[in-house]
């Protein structure tokens, strides 16, 4: 409850020396004959008007103080929020060609890129965001969701061998761009990470930007892997033997993708720095909250007036009734 003149509720402070006054007069008026002794009065029977004595005075405190709260004007509010969410729709193009099982990133990159981008996810809840995942081919591992429970499940699902090998790197922003293209949504992204040089598909990385760049899709390109060689496991027999592949990352193509689309390219060479580029791109895309909020006020005067009236009447009633005074 609210006052729309709450400054008359200074008014309560009068009420002070209104009291002491009502006292002092109290002290007064009493009589003045004195007693030598008491006691033949201490077994006499007390009247119930002696309780009520200061009934009438309290009763006239009491509606001063609730005309007092008439004048201030209380009022009721009903408060809520609009929050107007302006989601930004994320495509998630991961590669799973086997070359990600290379363990220069621990446990091993693709691993490393899930658990990176689960924590992204569950960082995003008004976010639509799905997952495309390309080798040498490329195939929609969840569309666009709000449901991230459902998606960290997929995300957790993802692993090599799905399709067939290679890195058709346009391919992954080709569909990744399917998804994104009837978006209503004011920003559009596709977060691209890969650890190889584009080798398959019929659509080029380039073309693929310019498509994207079409739509108004933004392209954030992450490179995964160290320099020089990465050691990668090689099964032979019923053992695995580590052998050191050269990490090969067209960074050149990756850079360009991320220009044409308004996007930056990223290197992540270690567990931290790929935590790191996801961390970066969240700042870079942060969801627009705009809250509106509505007040509707009701009047609240009529039951302190009532209860104002009521004093009176019952100051009134006990006055000219039970504390009647005779002349």
């Amino acid at each position: 409850m609210v006052f729309a003149n709450i400054q008359y509720l200074f008014l309560l402070l009068l009420l002070i020396p209104y009291i002491v006054w009502y006292v002092l007069k109290w002290r007064k008026s009493q009589a003045t004959l004195q007693v030598s002794d008491t006691r033949a009065y201490t077994h006499a029977p007390k009247s119930y008007k002696n309780y009520l004595l200061h009934a009438p005075f309290l009763l006239r405190i009491c509606a001063l103080v609730f005309l007092i709260l008439v004048l201030a004007r209380p009022q009721s509010t009903d408060k809520w929020q609009n929050s107007e969410i302006e989601g930004i729709d994320i495509m998630m193009a991961i590669d799973v060609s086997t070359s990600m099982l290379a363990e220069d990133l621990k446990p091993n990159r693709l691993e490393a890129a899930k658990d990176v981008a689960a924590s992204f996810i569950s960082g995003r809840p008004n976010d639509n965001i799905g997952i495309t995942l390309f080798a040498g081919e490329t195939f929609t591992q969840c569309p666009l969701t709000v449901d991230h429970a459902v998606l960290l499940n997929l995300v957790n699902n993802v692993k090599t061998g799905l399709i067939e090998d290679g890195t058709a790197v346009g391919m992954g922003i080709a569909n990744a761009v399917t998804r994104l293209k009837d978006s209503k949504a004011k920003s559009k992204v596709i977060i691209l990470l890969t650890d190889g040089t584009n080798n398959r598909g019929d659509i080029s990385p380039l073309t693929a930007a310019e498509i994207a760049k079409s739509f108004g899709i933004r392209v954030y390109t992450i490179g995964v892997g160290t320099n020089g060689t990465a050691p990668y496991p090689y099964p032979v027999g019923n053992t695995v033997q580590y052998i050191n592949v050269p990490v090969e990352i067209d960074e050149n193509t990756l850079t360009q993708i991320a220009g044409t689309t308004d996007g930056n390219y990223f290197r992540a060479t270690s567990n931290s720095k790929l935590k790191e580029v996801y961390e970066e791109i969240d700042k870079l895309e942060k969801t627009k909250l705009n809250v509106k909020e509505y007040s509707k006020r009701q009047e609240e005067y009529r039951l302190f007036a009532l209860l104002a009236l009521l004093c009176v009447l019952l100051e009134v009633l006990l006055r000219n009734s039970i504390l009647k005074k005779i002349p």
